[in-house]
């Protein structure tokens, strides 16, 4: 499955961006879609996912600022961020768990100002 991220930019702190993440395959066909994110020196790390049968999860650490949602007619799951702090600067993906693969799509840059 392919997947292509888009949404990012450059936003002051205390705003909001919607991210999204359109695949090639119907989103009900997909284990799971989930955003992850990578900051500059660290690893990447999973801040929310949401399953075929649309069940969602989002890490504590971001949780009640970052919401996980989907327009399955058009395969797309978005993320959803409020109240941005200069720590969500980072790369965010888009993964798919597809079949037994992960699939990943290309990052899509979040710089929060202070």
């Amino acid at each position: 499955v392919q997947l292509q991220a888009s949404g990012g930019g450059l936003v002051q702190a205390g705003g909001s961006l919607t991210l999204s993440c359109v695949a090639s395959k119907s989103i009900f066909s997909i284990n799971t879609v989930g955003w992850y994110r990578q900051a500059p020196g660290k690893q990447r790390e999973l801040v929310a996912q949401i399953s075929s049968g649309g069940t969602t999860g989002v890490v504590d650490s971001v949780k009640g600022r970052f919401t996980i949602s989907r327009t399955t007619a058009e395969n797309t799951v978005h993320l959803t961020i409020n109240s941005l702090k200069p720590e969500d600067t980072a790369v965010y993906y888009c993964g798919a768990n597809y079949r037994g693969s992960v699939s990943w799509g290309k990052g899509t840059q979040v710089t929060v100002s202070s």
